[in-house]
C-alpha cells in the first residue's frame, strides 16, 4: 500500500477540524476561548458606534464620520460571517462545506476584509487633506465625496471577492477547498490581493499619518507663539483608529506570507504520531502562534468602539445619552483644529470657536 494510499485511509472518516482537534488542540482551544471575546465587544459596540456616527445630527457635516459609520456596518456584516466560519473551524459544525454554498460564503467573507483597507485609508487621507491642506478640505472632504468614495470601495470590494467563487470549490473527499488546476493561479492572486490591500494600504495610512503627526507638531508650535490652543480631538480619535488597525494588521499580512515556507509533515504518519515528529511539531507551533497572531486582528473589527468612546468626546456623550445617564453641559469657548497658510507672505490663522463642545459633532 502507498504512502498516498495509507494518507487517504486515516483520513476518509475524518474533517479538517478532527485532524486539527487531535494533533493541535491548542489552536482549536484559542479559537474556542479568545474570539467569543471579540464577538461580545463587536456585536454590542459596532451597532452603536454606526448608530452614533450616521446619525443626521452627525453625519450632516462630518464626511470622517460617514467612513466610521461604514466601517463599523462592514465590520458587524464580517463578525456575522465569522460566526459562521468559526462554527466550521472550531467547533466541527458543517456550516459552508456544501456544493455551491462553499463558493458563495468563502466570496462573502472576504469582501468586507477588503472594504475595511480601503476604509481606513480613505479617512485616514481626509485627516491628511484637512490637516496639511485646509483650503482644499472643503472641495474634497465632504460628506456627497464621501458617499461616492465609499460606494466604489464596494463595488471595488466586491469584483475582487468575486474572484473566490472560481478560487474554491467543494470535494467529496476534502470538503471545501481551493479548487483543482487553480493553485498556481490561487498563489498568485493571493499574494496580489495580500500585498495591495493588506500591506501597501496599511503603509500608505502609516505614511500619511507621520505626515498628518508632522504637520500638526509644527502648528502647535508656532499657536505656542501666538498665544493660541489647539484641541486636536477628532484627529487623536483618526490617528488612533489608523494606528491601532496598521500595527494589528501587519504582524498578520507577515505571519500569512511566511506560510509558504513552513513544512508539513509526513502525512503517511499515523495521527497519533503527528506530535512528536520534529517537522510537524514546527508546523503547528508555527500554526499556533498565527492563530494568536489571526485573534490579535480579529480585534481590528470589534475594538473600534473603546478607541471612539476614550478619544471622542462627542462620541462619549452620545453613548451616555443613549443609555440615559444624565450630563451637566459645559458652555464655555473651545478652540477647535486651526490651520495656519502663508498669504502674501504671512501665516494666515483659520481657527473654529466651539461654544459648548459637548454640543459639536465635529469633536468626536
Amino acid at each position: 500500500m502507498s504512502r498516498y494510499t495509507c494518507a487517504i485511509s486515516q483520513f476518509a472518516n475524518l474533517t479538517a477540524f478532527d485532524i486539527l482537534y487531535k494533533t493541535a488542540p491548542q489552536v482549536v482551544m484559542i479559537d474556542r476561548v479568545v474570539t467569543p471575546f471579540w464577538y461580545i465587544i463587536g456585536f454590542l459596540g459596532n451597532p452603536i458606534s454606526a448608530r452614533i456616527w450616521l446619525s443626521r445630527k452627525v453625519c450632516k457635516s462630518n464626511s470622517s464620520a460617514v467612513y466610521f459609520g461604514s466601517l463599523a456596518i462592514v465590520e458587524t456584516v464580517y463578525l456575522v460571517l465569522h460566526v459562521i466560519y468559526e462554527l466550521q473551524n472550531a467547533w466541527g459544525i458543517n456550516t459552508f462545506h456544501t456544493p455551491v454554498r462553499c463558493e458563495i460564503f468563502n466570496f462573502l467573507l472576504i469582501t468586507p476584509q477588503y472594504m475595511v483597507p480601503m476604509l481606513v485609508l480613505g479617512f485616514t487621507t481626509e485627516r491628511y487633506i484637512a490637516v496639511c491642506h485646509p483650503f482644499v478640505m472643503e472641495k474634497y472632504c465632504t460628506v456627497k465625496r464621501a458617499v461616492i468614495v465609499i460606494c466604489c470601495m464596494g463595488c471595488a470590494s466586491v469584483a475582487l471577492g468575486l474572484i473566490q467563487v472560481y478560487v474554491w470549490s467543494y470535494s467529496d473527499m476534502f470538503g471545501c477547498v481551493f479548487r483543482e488546476g487553480a493553485e498556481i493561479f490561487q498563489q498568485a492572486w493571493t499574494w496580489f490581493t495580500e500585498m495591495l490591500l493588506f500591506l501597501i494600504l496599511p503603509v500608505a495610512c502609516l505614511l500619511l499619518n507621520l505626515l498628518v503627526i508632522r504637520e500638526i507638531k509644527r502648528l502647535s508650535i508656532e499657536s505656542a507663539a501666538h498665544g493660541q490652543g489647539t484641541n486636536p480631538a477628532s484627529t487623536i480619535t483618526l490617528l488612533c483608529v489608523s494606528f491601532y488597525f496598521i500595527f494589528t494588521l501587519l504582524p498578520a499580512t507577515i505571519v500569512y506570507a511566511m506560510q509558504q515556507s513552513i513544512t508539513q509533515g509526513d502525512s503517511s504518519l499515523p495521527l497519533e504520531q503527528w506530535a512528536s515528529d520534529p517537522v510537524w511539531s514546527s508546523y503547528f507551533t508555527y500554526l499556533t502562534v498565527r492563530k494568536i497572531v489571526e485573534e490579535i486582528c480579529l480585534s481590528n473589527y470589534a475594538a473600534y468602539f473603546i478607541i471612539y468612546y476614550a478619544t471622542g468626546v462627542y462620541f462619549r456623550r452620545s453613548f451616555r445619552q443613549l443609555l440615559c445617564i444624565p450630563i451637566r453641559p459645559k458652555s464655555r469657548a473651545v478652540p477647535a483644529d486651526f490651520s495656519m497658510s502663508l498669504t502674501k507672505g504671512k501665516h494666515k490663522c483659520a481657527e473654529t470657536v466651539v461654544l459648548n463642545d459637548n454640543e459639536s459633532p465635529s469633536d468626536t
